[in-house]
């Protein structure tokens, strides 16, 4: 699914996160940066501890905020940590997406990002479903006061029909 979105270029497309070629990801974390499962543990495993102990530092990053750490391995530069939920394996709300949301794109922002990918916030780990969790998101960029050039929304096989009936629920 293709569809611009206040001038950006938005895209839904089935694959792994880690290897968008984008400039920076979204990892959906938990407020103590802890990561183990899900979208945190994959980054972790890639690009290794490093990673989180750069991003311990911030802890306790509020929902609502971000923080950004370089990366070595991936093929983004960044990964923006925005978090979902308040502790590792804790359930997920709109409201926390929708802040996880802006704060990714704020984040995004400051770090002059052209390209970014995200996974669906909140859902998977976080409890949502994909098509509220893609809902819930388009909701929060269309409120954005500012997108990069192009949105990748990636998603994994069994979700991606969701997430697009999520998206066109937004679109109305």
């Amino acid at each position: 699914m293709r569809l611009v979105l206040n001038r950006a270029e938005l895209q839904v497309t089935v694959g792994d996160l880690l290897e968008a070629e984008v400039d920076a990801i979204v990892n959906p974390a938990n407020s103590l940066m802890i990561m183990g499962g899900g979208v945190a543990g994959a980054i972790k495993r890639v690009e290794g501890e490093e990673i989180e102990k750069e991003a311990m530092r911030y802890a306790p990053v509020p929902i609502g905020r971000a923080v950004v750490t370089r990366t070595r391995r991936l093929k983004a530069k960044l990964v923006i940590h925005a978090p979902t939920v308040e502790r590792p394996g804790g359930s997920s709300s709109t409201d926390a997406v929708r802040a996880a949301t802006l704060a990714a794109l704020a984040a995004a922002r400051e770090e002059g990002v052209r390209s970014l990918a995200l996974p669906l916030l909140g859902a998977g780990v976080g409890g949502l479903s994909a098509d509220v969790s893609a809902e819930t998101m388009l909701k929060a960029l269309r409120e954005s006061p500012w997108l990069p050039e192009r949105v990748v929304i990636v998603v994994r096989g069994d979700a991606y029909e969701l997430a697009t009936r999520g998206i066109e629920r937004a679109l109305r």
